[in-house]
């Protein structure tokens, strides 16, 4: 049996790994975290914010990798399961009105809730941190750790009325298989007056500005991604399956850092390249095939999000070629289009980079029945990134610096079994200008081809 001594050893060689940075994940300081949960904290306007991590899942006598929920995340870096945390933003004196009673000024507070260490189960799935742990606050960065089941105490102590951000519109993010967590959750654990709210539209504006920690970590991914996307263009040919591609780009992303893909590859070849989430990657390449290739990686929680089209036999048709053309032209509208501080995502919004980018494929080539190509863009420009490869943000609002996005026309022509998409990950930087963060990929034809023949050598 393992002694006392030991295994405290163990637990404090765990905190030293944490608080270093030297766990799988590339962590940022404590003070960015902080940073943000008082950027909500204020957004909420004397409101309480609720969130939970995420929990470990088991089936049988295997468990399921543990990734951490992401705004829960984005608000502590905390990687642990079964947490909780709540905020509670600054308000000012607010004065009698009607039949409600002065209310006074009230400090910003937050407070971070832990699991009870179950040391059985530690020994399946490693040492962690509980809300007595030694070092525990300097390894969080919260002042204030407690124990969950002291979470209830701490709802039913918020001063009514108030408004209460969590997850409720999607139901409460938390694990179904978790008695304690259910209990916590029950809305008659709050005290009378509290009104739940969806936290998504508030955290979301928060985290369209990214920090220049986020915007590091996002570089990695798609450094990463990048390298996975050349090594595709080398190895395609016919005769290889989809699979294998798929299997080759992950294995460039994972050597290079990212713990896992941000989304299912998808490697469409021939009409499968027509099928936006195409994710069996179960067909052949063959000769004279388009491959639609949406890989990237995830590091350290960030998502990139990158698309390239290639000739399978290395060389495109007077078809394919002229649909390629067009969805680059497409591409390269919007971004000649772009201003910061008023283009925006949305295609109904004023001043669109998706309507730029579908006006310019409406106006170029047509489709085997003489009818404009619009109709075959079937989905929307692009998307906020980050922790999540589809970030949440209102995209009808403009664009500016810190946001990072992709731009993403695409042509699907089931008929012809021709489906192209480029896709590229693009950041605003201090001066309002694009940075392409995986433009070292080849976009222009001519330049697809010169790269899978020189990968052939």
């Amino acid at each position: 049996m393992i002694s006392k001594n030991i295994f405290l050893r163990a637990l404090l060689a765990a905190i030293l790994l944490f608080s270093s940075g030297a766990l799988a994940l590339e962590r940022q300081s404590n003070a960015d975290y902080r940073a943000r949960r008082e950027k909500l904290g204020k957004a909420a306007d004397g409101g309480a914010v609720l969130l939970f991590a995420g929990s470990e899942a088991f089936a049988g006598d295997a468990v399921y990798t543990f990734q951490q929920e992401k705004n829960f995340y984005y608000l502590t870096g905390w990687p642990e399961p079964g947490a909780a945390l709540l905020i509670v933003g600054a308000r000012p004196v607010r004065p009698a009105t009607g039949a409600q009673p002065e209310q006074p000024a009230r400090p910003y507070a937050e407070m971070l809730f832990l699991p009870a260490r179950n040391l059985v189960q530690e020994r399946w799935t490693g040492p962690k941190l509980g809300p007595d742990s030694p070092g525990v606050k300097s390894a969080t960065g919260f002042d204030d750790v407690r124990p969950l089941d002291a979470l209830p105490h701490a709802l039913a102590a918020l001063p009514a009325p108030v408004r209460l951000y969590t997850e409720t519109p999607r139901g409460f993010n938390v694990p179904t298989d978790n008695d304690t967590f259910r209990g916590l959750v029950r809305l008659d654990a709050f005290p009378n007056g509290v009104s739940p709210q969806d936290v998504w539209p508030l955290i979301g504006e928060v985290r369209r500005v990214k920090d220049r920690g986020e915007i590091e970590l996002i570089r990695k991914a798609t450094d990463a991604s990048v390298a996975a996307h050349m090594a595709a263009i080398r190895a395609m040919k016919p005769g290889v399956t989809e699979r294998e591609i798929a299997a080759l780009m992950q294995y460039e992303f994972g050597k290079r850092g990212c713990e896992r893909p941000a989304y299912s590859p998808i490697v469409g070849a021939g009409y499968n390249s027509t099928v936006l989430h195409y994710s069996e990657d179960s067909g052949t390449v063959r000769d004279g095939d388009l491959v639609v290739l949406d890989v990237g990686g995830e590091y350290s929680m960030y998502a990139s999000d990158v698309t390239r089209t290639l000739p399978a036999n290395g060389r495109f048709t007077a078809r394919q070629r002229e649909i390629y053309d067009i969805v680059l032209g497409a591409q390269q509208a919007a971004i000649d289009a772009f201003v910061a501080g008023k283009s925006t995502l949305a295609r109904t919004s004023e001043n669109s980079l998706d309507r730029v980018a579908r006006d310019y494929i409406n106006a170029h080539g047509k489709d085997l029945h003489g009818e404009p190509l619009g109709k075959y863009f079937i989905h929307g420009l692009g998307h906020f990134m980050g922790l999540h490869v589809h970030d949440p943000g209102d995209t009808t609002k403009p664009l500016g610096p810190g946001m990072v996005f992709t731009i993403e026309p695409g042509i699907y022509i089931p008929e012809e079994k021709l489906g192209v998409r480029i896709e590229d990950d693009f950041l605003v930087g201090d001066d309002g200008k694009l940075i392409n963060l995986s433009g070292a990929i080849p976009r222009r034809a001519e330049d697809v081809e010169r790269a899978m023949r020189e990968g052939k050598r």
